[in-house]
């Protein structure tokens, strides 16, 4: 069995990174998204270690010092992170592990794991995520224009991914996505893993 890739994937709000990624993991096996621990509590409809692993703040504490979060930070009060021990032991099982998080959080991943593949994930034009930030139909205009400037903020950090998937046609950019996971278990590496019978009796 080779050993999964660990994908961080970052959008700005608005761009689609959520549906994309849910009809990605549809279509596609051996894939998986990380749960993040945090400690909010948990609202209505929610699972513990489906949505989030629930924990109490003082156990999220403990597991900071033990130097278990690949990327933490507190919002709002709260914390929420990613297990590394989790994580690693996804990748263990062959599974491919998607951490949905800010450039900030990749920022911290890749310090511990500079082998992580990096997708940022970028609408067709303001205008289009503007559009999109006001088909939800919840938000005020004093709202939708902070969303806009933190998303301008958020994308100036594109240069910083490996991989730029532009969402414009929604089916064009899901095969952009798939392409990139497809490519990543073709790489020599997990495929020496997969065949190491076959090439033994290859070159024996």
């Amino acid at each position: 069995m080779s050993q999964g890739t660990l994908y961080i994937v970052s959008a700005a709000s608005g761009t689609g990174k959520t549906s994309l990624l849910k009809e990605m993991l549809q279509q596609t096996q051996d894939v998986v998204v990380s749960v993040s621990h945090t400690t909010r509590d948990k609202r209505e409809g929610e699972e513990n270690g489906v949505h989030y692993h629930f924990v109490e703040k003082s156990q999220f504490e403990t597991l900071i010092e033990q130097g278990d979060f690949l990327e933490h930070a507190q919002v709002f009060g709260n914390y929420y992170g990613t297990s590394q021990s989790a994580v690693q032991s996804q990748l263990a099982q062959g599974l491919d592990v998607i951490l949905e998080i800010d450039w900030q959080g990749a920022e911290q991943v890749r310090r511990l794991m500079p082998e992580a593949v990096s997708i940022f994930i970028l609408p067709p034009s303001k205008s289009a995520l503007l559009s999109r930030l006001q088909g939800r139909g919840q938000d005020s205009e004093e709202i939708i224009n902070g969303r806009m400037s933190e998303a301008v903020s958020e994308m100036s950090h594109y240069s910083e991914f490996d991989f730029i998937v532009v969402n414009d046609v929604f089916d064009t950019a899901l095969d952009d996505l798939k392409a990139i996971f497809k490519a990543g278990r073709l790489k020599a590496k997990p495929q020496s893993q997969t065949y190491t019978e076959m090439i033994s009796d290859l070159l024996h």
